[in-house]
């Protein structure tokens, strides 16, 4: 399926997608969404983009190989968990650090630490196997 309008919606759907994806991760404290549904969008505009432009279109866009940001992703996740544990709290405790940006506060957590790394996960699993797919439906 690599019509003419399909190849050249999908990099503009591709990033509409990605922006939507980081909008729901970092919306996911407060509201429904989180890291996990934030990375099914993000895999699911990576998957677009491999059907309009190809795998090695893909694999070039990503720099990496999809499981290198999997296993990213779980670093940060058990970092995020232990990190509660040096300051002498029960593990995966959410911590909190106030900084003023600009006259206004930022709050950063552990918990945005974890939901990153889900994220991460998300991404590089999913995208590893869309990518696999794609490419054993190409050959």
């Amino acid at each position: 399926m690599r019509t003419v309008i399909f190849r050249v919606a999908a990099p503009y759907l591709t990033a509409l997608m990605l922006l939507f994806s980081l909008f729901v991760l970092l919306r996911g404290h407060n509201e429904p969404g989180g890291g996990f549904i934030g990375g099914l969008i993000a895999s699911s505009a990576i998957a677009v983009y491999g059907m309009a432009c190809g795998v090695e279109a893909v694999r070039n866009a990503l720099h990496f190989h999809p499981i290198a940001y999997a296993g990213l992703g779980l670093l940060l996740a058990v970092f995020a968990g232990f990190m509660p544990l040096l300051g002498g709290e029960q593990f995966m405790t959410g911590l909190w650090l106030f900084l003023n940006v600009s006259g206004s506060e930022l709050a950063l957590s552990t918990t945005l630490l974890f939901d990153i790394g889900v994220f991460l996960v998300i991404v590089g699993a999913i995208s590893a196997i869309a990518l696999s797919l794609e490419d054993s439906q190409a050959g």
